[in-house]
């Protein structure tokens, strides 16, 4: 069985989908949920999957104690659904091509450090972009630089709003998400 580890800031909408996805599988499992916020969403909305979740400071993040925590889990791969973190070099090393990002956009428009979330949808929507997406991609020491997985795209209108995108983009990530880390982790079961 492939376990692995789902790294998330907030409120935990892509992990719980992941974890629901994957809750039948003799294949893989949701092993743990880590955050670096006390406050998250995800905390709470985990607790009807038996998920253990570990809350950590940036300190223990960029120590290596997290990074040893998960390697004692005998953890395979590592997904970041939502996750603000810059990811370290030290963890790129441990896990090669087995850490895997959602980005809520067509990548590279968008990316990079304080993109995430609303602010992307503000930021097409201020384009007036016709088509936005999601990008899931291999993470490396770079925010949204690695190699891309796959790209789902949704038409936009000029009546979209923020709002309205967001809505449009999680469709894409509930869809998208759970059958790429599939396609993923087990392709080496």
């Amino acid at each position: 069985m492939k376990k692995i580890a789902i790294f998330a800031s907030g409120s935990g909408t892509n992990a719980e989908n992941i974890a629901k996805y994957f809750s039948e599988s003799q294949q893989l499992q949701v092993d743990s949920i880590w955050t670096n916020n006390p406050r998250a969403g995800v905390i709470e909305r985990m607790k009807p999957y038996g998920c253990p979740v570990f809350v950590f400071n940036k300190t223990d993040f960029n120590s290596g104690k997290v990074l040893s925590q998960i390697q004692e889990r005998g953890i395979d791969g590592i997904v970041l659904a939502g996750f603000l973190l810059l990811i370290s070099a030290a963890f790129v090393e441990a896990f090669p091509n087995q850490i895997i990002n959602i980005h809520p956009a067509l990548l590279p428009k968008y990316g990079g450090k304080g993109m995430y979330g609303s602010r992307v949808h503000e930021a097409v929507h201020q384009q007036g972009d016709k088509q936005t997406g999601i990008t899931i991609h291999y993470v490396n020491e770079h925010y949204d630089e690695g190699g891309i997985i796959h790209q789902a795209s949704v038409a936009l209108d000029s009546n979209d709003t923020p709002e309205t995108i967001a809505q449009k983009v999680h469709q894409l990530e509930y869809k998208h998400f759970p059958q790429t880390i599939e396609k993923i982790f087990m392709r080496h079961v």
